[in-house]
């Protein structure tokens, strides 16, 4: 059976260049996504606190990113107002069918942080097999 490249994408099809899938793939792979699903794991939590909680992003950072994954539909934003305004984030049930594999990836990188720090160390140092290759990137 063949498939034209529109019928492609509507199904989904990551490796396809035009394929929306890659935008999805994209927000949920990034890092400031996985830290701030997991952050928001039991509930509304305050802005405030999520930049306390996730060390080293930025204000905007975490802004562009929470407003990225509201567009998305993956988190629910309420501003209330008041000087400063109060801003609450939240998981909507989109966002929550996500807590289950970003957590399964945060426990991998815990549970592999080990061996592939002690990778990493050897290939720094030079300590890697020289086998014959194939592939032609390098």
């Amino acid at each position: 059976m063949v498939t034209t490249q529109a019928e492609s994408v509507l199904r989904g099809s990551p490796y396809r260049a035009d394929c929306p899938t890659r935008h999805i793939l994209d927000r949920i792979g990034d890092r400031w996504t996985v830290l701030i699903v997991c952050a928001l794991w039991d509930g509304s939590v305050r802005f405030s606190e999520l930049r306390r909680r996730i060390e080293g992003v930025s204000q905007k950072m975490l802004t562009q990113t929470l407003r990225g994954l509201e567009r998305d539909g993956i988190v629910h934003r309420i501003a209330h107002p008041g000087v400063p305004v109060r801003v609450e984030c939240t998981l909507t049930e989109a966002g929550r069918t996500l807590r289950e594999p970003l957590r399964a990836l945060e426990e991998w990188s815990i549970a592999n942080l080990g061996g592939v720090s002690a990778s990493q160390e050897a290939y720094d140092r030079g300590d890697r097999p020289r086998a014959a290759s194939t592939d032609h990137d390098t």
